[in-house]
């Protein structure tokens, strides 16, 4: 089974709830990468006054490496668990991976 990338990106008051999720799906997930990014576009929704002024509202984006069987069913997961979780996700094919 190829190796793909989970890639998921959502509101920052999200993010624990999405890494508890993860996190109880040891089977699924090996791991992950967290980080903070601006969202911004026609689809990012901007309610606070800070992000009305800036123009981009404040996301994390969640990254993991796995089958792509896996990948999916934590995709399925979220849908189940966090019906609501306003989260864009893709699968990219992984050409390589290692460690240096």
């Amino acid at each position: 089974m190829n190796n793909v990338l989970l890639t998921l990106v959502m509101p920052d008051e999200l993010a624990q709830e999405m890494k508890d999720l993860l996190l109880s799906r040891p089977d699924l997930i090996k791991g992950f990468t967290a980080s903070h990014a601006e969202g911004r576009g026609a689809t990012v929704e901007l309610v606070e006054a800070g992000e009305l002024v800036d123009g981009y509202a404040l996301r994390t984006v969640i990254r993991s490496v796995g089958s792509e069987t896996a990948m999916r069913e934590i995709i399925a997961l979220i849908k189940q668990e966090l019906p609501r979780a306003h989260t864009y996700f893709w699968l990219v094919p992984i050409i390589d991976m290692g460690s240096l």
